[in-house]
């Protein structure tokens, strides 16, 4: 029995092993320029996880079938070892600092990288239980919202106010937002109830919308497509629904989609 559970382990441990160079059940296919840095440190994070847990699996093995039973011996134990305490305890320190201090970085470059002036400018409002997108329109400039104007039922999700003359070219869709590729987005992500967060995989996007604040985040998508917007923050009973799509496209698709939206307001 000691042998079959050393085997056991030994066992679990190469098959994890191999399914993580195999990469199976992997991230999905990577579309965006900021993206490779995170990848990085995932795959990182993994391979220093992965040695450590295959080398515990293997000790574990190991004494299990070392000081297994034979015949009428007693086990034997010392109560502890400061030594060997204090090694694992400063590598492991050393481990998760290092990690952490080497993601911080990653994080910080890509939350802090400011939109360049020829962003495209996307606000992105989440409610229960959809995404609400508005562009500029001709002007380049957004239109005044008001929340005492919001009516769901006129389909003024925002509370755009129509007395703003910089309103009245303001491109507003739903659950539908379109981009132009390798060109910086600058997104302004808000909520009109509860805390939403706004994840596209593919792009390694991934941001709270917090009522009262407009949080921004940078990214540059480098595949044309459509990819699916999801909301990865538990947002109420239909939060399941809260999804839509972002489509990635050449620049000459991209303004001509923005002007046809434009015209069928």
């Amino acid at each position: 029995m000691p042998l079959a559970l050393a085997f056991f382990f030994w066992a679990m441990a190469l098959i994890t092993v191999a399914l993580f160079i195999a990469r199976v059940w992997w991230l999905p296919e990577l579309a965006s320029a900021h993206g490779g840095a995170i990848d990085d440190q995932l795959v990182l994070t993994l391979v220093l996880a992965g040695i450590v847990f295959f080398l515990a699996q293997a000790a574990l093995g190991y004494f299990i079938w070392r000081f297994r039973a034979r015949g009428s011996e007693r086990a034997s134990y010392w109560h502890e070892n400061p030594k060997m305490e204090v090694t694992w305890t400063v590598a492991t320190a050393i481990l998760f600092i290092g990690l952490g201090i080497q993601g911080n970085r990653v994080w910080a470059k890509y939350i802090l990288t400011q939109a360049p002036p020829d962003a495209v400018t996307v606000e992105v409002t989440g409610q229960q239980f959809a995404w609400n997108m508005r562009y500029a329109g001709a002007d380049g400039k957004f239109g005044r919202t008001d929340p005492k104007l919001i009516n769901d039922a006129n389909a003024n999700f925002l509370g755009l106010d129509e007395a703003d003359p910089a309103a009245h070219d303001d491109v507003l869709t739903q659950n539908l937002m379109a981009i132009p590729v390798n060109r910086p987005i600058g997104v302004i992500l808000r909520a009109k109830d509860v805390t939403h967060s706004f994840y596209v995989p593919q792009l390694r996007v991934k941001q709270d919308a917090v009522p009262g604040m407009g949080i921004r985040v940078t990214f540059t998508a480098t595949k044309t497509g459509e990819f699916e917007i999801a909301c990865a923050e538990l947002c109420g009973m239909q939060h399941y629904k809260m999804r839509g799509r972002l489509l990635v496209m050449s620049d000459a698709d991209y303004e001509k989609w923005l002007k046809d939206r434009a015209a069928a307001q």
